[in-house]
């Protein structure tokens, strides 16, 4: 019998098929419409930020070498959006947070240090600094400065940064267009009648979700039965995609003809993996598409998913950092007995420390809905409560 593949031999053998095939058209999109995308290419600052020099308080612009401790007049008051005149020798300005630096001046004092008499001259009441809260030209970005990379994803930052520098339009990688398919006789779509032996088909709810909001096009191609010339058909259907991706019907049960189909008629590159809950898995190519098949449990389809398909998806598209990532926390539980695979739990932070759900049992989702993330045990490891622990957060891998 083959040994099963780790984890890490697994996910680094997919990004090896990912960097293979990257996916390389490119489409621009307004700022609202590249939400979630990925950036084809590096946004180069084509402006400083800030473009001049500005107060980072409401209160008085002067020169520092104006006052010897007297109060000093107003000569001037400035508001963002306005073009200050020269700062005249011997008087202060009045700015408020935002607006330019009058020229000559070199120091503000915030208006809670300062006190205004009634002859309009202002009195500092603190020792002052020179480019005491000033921002300077530049302080963010300079022209030419790289500030996004190709291959980043876009979020509300990254794009209210691309605002800032005045871009209106990015070019981003064209979605992937992925195929999903659910395999099983028992499977029934949610609002029809369940009939002896049948369950809910929910795999398809999860993996299409997660897919549109990694940015792919998914084409819906259902539940696929239990049956080999259907198998071959419904493949033969995908051929305009750049993923078959389904769950089930990847063991070696006599049912299960996705494997079965991949090992004859196509190309079959990893099959059983040292991993719990998750151990079926099966990566190939089915008329040149690469396929992932991913184990039918809830549970094992969401974290192998979670940990090789995400990744690779992400790969395609140019991104570099796909790992998610993973916290050091205490453990609110022991673990007492080493395994033979590397395991993920599903857990709670409550009290600063991880608790497991009581049932880890491949099959049950609503653990998943009940955890925060998963806790991950690697292979031969033990550990006590209060020892720390890798955690990743479900905020991280489904954001």
């Amino acid at each position: 019998m083959a040994a099963l593949l780790s984890l890490d031999q697994a996910l680094e053998l997919l990004l090896r098929l990912a960097d293979e095939e990257p996916i390389e058209e490119v489409e621009s999109l307004s700022l609202v419409e590249a939400e979630g995308r990925v950036l084809a290419e590096d946004l180069i600052a084509g402006v400083d930020l800030p473009p001049w020099p500005n107060s980072a308080m409401d209160g008085y612009a002067l020169r520092l070498a104006d006052w010897q401790g007297q109060p000093l007049p107003v000569s001037q008051k400035i508001f963002a959006g306005q073009a200050p005149a020269p700062l005249q020798p011997g008087s202060c300005a009045r700015i408020f947070t935002g607006a330019p630096l009058p020229d000559g001046a070199d120091c503000i004092e915030m208006q809670e240090n300062c006190e205004l008499l009634e002859d309009g001259r202002v009195r500092f009441l603190q020792p002052l600094i020179a480019q005491r809260h000033i921002r300077p030209q530049g302080q963010e970005t300079r022209v030419g400065q790289r500030v996004l990379g190709a291959g980043t994803r876009l979020g509300p930052v990254q794009l209210a940064l691309a605002a800032s520098l005045g871009q209106a339009q990015l070019g981003v990688r064209r979605r992937l267009r992925v195929a999903l398919l659910s395999t099983g006789d028992e499977l029934v779509e949610p609002g029809l009648p369940l009939g002896p032996g049948q369950i809910y088909n929910s795999n398809r709810v999860l993996l299409g979700g997660w897919l549109r909001r990694l940015g792919c096009s998914v084409l819906d191609l259902g539940i696929l039965p239990d049956d080999l010339q259907q198998t071959r058909a419904r493949l033969l259907q995908a051929q305009d995609v750049d993923l078959i991706l389904s769950s089930g019907g990847v063991s070696v049960g006599e049912a299960d003809f996705l494997g079965q189909v991949l090992r004859e008629e196509g190309a079959l590159e990893l099959w059983k993996l040292a991993l719990k809950p998750g151990k079926p898995l099966t990566c190939g190519r089915y008329a040149g598409v690469p396929v992932i098949g991913l184990p039918g449990n809830p549970a094992s389809s969401l974290v192998t998913f979670a940990l090789l398909a995400r990744p690779y998806l992400l790969r395609r598209l140019g991104v570099e950092r796909v790992q998610p990532l993973r916290l050091q926390v205490p453990a609110g539980f022991a673990w007492p007995k080493a395994g033979g695979r590397r395991e993920y739990l599903r857990v709670r932070l409550d009290g600063g420390q991880a608790l497991a759900h009581p049932n880890q049992s491949s099959g049950l989702l609503i653990s998943a809905d009940w955890a925060d993330g998963l806790l991950e045990v690697p292979e031969g490891v033990t550990f006590e409560v209060g020892e720390r622990v890798g955690f990743i957060p479900f905020s991280e891998l489904f954001g």
